[in-house]
Formats: structure tokens, C-alpha cells, sequence
């Protein structure tokens, strides 16, 4: 017979699970989900490479990749401008616009 409190602690751990979007949407843990694990905002005009690499899908690489097409071309007009850097396609455009600002201050910090 299992004990009470056991169960209940199953139980819990269950629906803990459950409320995580990542497991809730049935995608492999690890696996990116909606959820991009920042809260915030990165100005793609003015942020350093490590704060570009904050964003869902940026590392290093394509974090050098936003900062040198904005030398080269420039300041980022629009959010969808984006789409010109190697490496970034619709799908990713999907993923980042919630994060991406123009101007002001960069605010982006991992989610805890």
C-alpha cells in the first residue's frame, strides 16, 4: 500500500510537469518550445554580443552576425530586417520578435 503523502507528492509532481509548456505540448525536454526562457527585450541596435546571444535560437555566431550586418548596413529599421542576416528565416523571425526592440534600453534577462 503506498503512503499517503507519496501519492500526493506523485500527484503534484504530475500536474507540475503537465503545467510546463515544453512536456504540457508533448516536445522532447531540451527541445526549444514557445517558451523562450527570457523575459525582456534585446535592442538588436545597440546590444553586445552577449546580450544578442540572450535571444531563443542566437548564439555566438549569429549574434557576430546581427553585429556585422549592422555595421555594415546599419541600424535595423525593422524588426523583420532581421531576415537579412545569414542564419535567421521566418521561423526564427517567429521566435525572436517577442524579444526584439529597435530602441531603448536593452532588458532582457533569463527567466527564472
Amino acid at each position: 500500500m503506498r503512503h499517503p503523502i507519496a501519492a500526493g507528492v506523485s500527484a503534484l509532481a504530475l500536474a507540475l510537469l503537465l503545467s510546463t509548456p515544453a512536456l504540457a505540448a508533448g516536445t522532447e525536454p531540451g527541445a526549444r518550445s514557445s517558451d523562450s526562457g527570457i523575459t525582456g527585450v534585446v535592442n538588436v541596435n545597440s546590444a553586445t554580443a552577449e546580450e544578442l546571444a540572450l535571444l531563443p535560437g542566437v548564439g555566438p555566431a549569429k549574434a557576430q552576425a546581427i553585429i556585422r550586418y549592422r555595421t555594415e548596413h546599419g541600424a535595423f529599421k525593422r524588426v523583420d530586417d532581421l531576415n537579412q542576416v545569414k542564419g535567421i528565416g521566418d521561423k526564427e523571425m517567429e521566435r525572436l520578435r517577442p524579444h526584439v526592440a529597435l530602441e531603448g534600453k536593452t532588458t532582457a534577462q533569463p527567466a527564472h
